[in-house]
Parts: structure tokens; C-alpha cells; sequence
């Protein structure tokens, strides 16, 4: 069995989803708030939510991963915040390419908790786990997931007008990515900026 993926950030932990976790998992999944923008992926029943999490469970230790998601919690109390993670599409000579998600309860919405947690998925994605490009994308009215997606400098590359039926009506939708290179563009810059920013 693979070794499982454990992070920690400032103020959160990010880990692997374990067998203990099912009842927080479907308390986060079933939540309608919490799944507003994201109803295919809400479970119904406690029968939908043991199959979805059997699932997870199974996959973690399979040889060719497909899911990437975490469990994100607060370091201090260890309450639940949310999920965060990335599904292979496609394993390419020069790395794989995924797509991203990610979802909070609304208590903790406008914290910072997830770009925080985004930073630390990201880099282990490019320094890790062969990744060579991220997608992912989000509602246009759905603007914290947006400012998600900007303070680690994904780039917006399409704008898809009226292309999702959403609570009543067409929406559009916006779509970012971010390659490896240009995620080791911006440590570099991010980097050069930090050596220069000591008093003297």
C-alpha cells in the first residue's frame, strides 16, 4: 500500500481520506450549501455516500491514482473545512494532466483557508506528482472561487457564455489553468521578491 499524503500549512492540515472519515465526509458532501456550485457531486443517502466513499478509499492505494483529493482540516481544533484536490484526465509523456476542485462549508468561506490550501496542492502536484497542467474552473457569478484560482496564478483562458443550466437558468462559466512552467516562473519571481524585501 502506498504511503499516504499528509501536508500541513500554516493554519490547516491536508491528508488523505482514511476509513474513520466517512461520517465527516458525507456531513461535508450532503450539505446543500456546501455543494451549491458543485450539485453533481452532492450525495442524497448514506447508500450513495458508503458507495462514493468505498471508492475513495480504494483508489488511494490503487498503483494508478486517479483521485487526488483531500481532507482539509484546522491545525488547531481539527474541524473539518472542506475538500480540496484534483482528478487525472491523462498521463502524457511530459506529465499528467488534471483537473481541479475544491469546496469549504460556508462558515469558513472568506478566510483565505482554501488559496492556502490551493498553494500547498499545487506544489505538490509540480514537484511531486508529475503534473504538468492544471484546469479548472468556475461559475462567473461565483467570485470567491474565482479569487481562489487568481491569488495562485492560475490564468484565465476561457469565458463560455450561457454554457450551464444552474438553479433555474443559464449561466457562463469561466475556465483557468496553470502549467508546471509557469508555476516555476512564478516561485522564481516569488522567490526574488521575498531575498528582496528585508529591511536594511
Amino acid at each position: 500500500m502506498k504511503d499516504s499524503l499528509y501536508f500541513e500549512t500554516e493554519r490547516l492540515i491536508l491528508r488523505d481520506y482514511c476509513e474513520n472519515d466517512f461520517e465527516s465526509y458525507y456531513c461535508l458532501k450532503s450539505d446543500s450549501k456546501t455543494m451549491y456550485y458543485l450539485q453533481d457531486l452532492e450525495l442524497h443517502s448514506v447508500e450513495e455516500a458508503k458507495a462514493d466513499f468505498e471508492n475513495v478509499i480504494s483508489d488511494i492505494s490503487s498503483l494508478n491514482r486517479k483521485f487526488y483529493f483531500l481532507h482539509i482540516e484546522l491545525k488547531d481544533s481539527h474541524e473539518q473545512v472542506g475538500s480540496i484536490g484534483y482528478t487525472v484526465l491523462d498521463n502524457t509523456p511530459i506529465g499528467k494532466i488534471v483537473h481541479l476542485g475544491y469546496f469549504s462549508y460556508p462558515k469558513f468561506w472568506g478566510k483565505g483557508y482554501m488559496p492556502e490550501a490551493l498553494k500547498k496542492v499545487l506544489e505538490f502536484a509540480f514537484t511531486k506528482n508529475d503534473v504538468y497542467r492544471v484546469t479548472t474552473g468556475c461559475l462567473a457569478e461565483n467570485k470567491g472561487s474565482e479569487r481562489v484560482m487568481q491569488k495562485n496564478g492560475m490564468i484565465r483562458e476561457a469565458v463560455h457564455k450561457d454554457y450551464e443550466w444552474h438553479d433555474g437558468k443559464m449561466k457562463t462559466r469561466l475556465e483557468y489553468r496553470l502549467l508546471k512552467t509557469e508555476w516555476e516562473k512564478q516561485e522564481v519571481k516569488d522567490g526574488n521578491q521575498n531575498e528582496h524585501s528585508g529591511t536594511v
